[in-house]
């Protein structure tokens, strides 16, 4: 799965669009985010990880890291 799918899931699991999405991101920020820049990074993977991190917070998720049983 990528950051993309990821992000689209969520929205979708949240009833919530990307337009929405990128009002809280500017609110969040103080940076200016639209449904298009937030498109195009995703499609360009070129999305930071702290935006990723801002994303997750907005939606109230969290990346839990595990260490793999061998």
């Amino acid at each position: 799965m990528s950051v993309k799918e990821d992000v689209k899931q969520l929205l979708a699991k949240e009833g919530k669009t990307m337009t929405w999405l990128a009002v809280q991101m500017t609110q969040e920020s103080g940076k200016k985010y639209t449904m298009k820049s937030i498109s195009d990074k995703l499609a360009r993977k070129t999305m930071q990880y702290e935006e990723f991190m801002m994303i997750l917070k907005i939606l109230d998720y969290t990346i839990k890291f595990e260490k793999k049983c061998k």
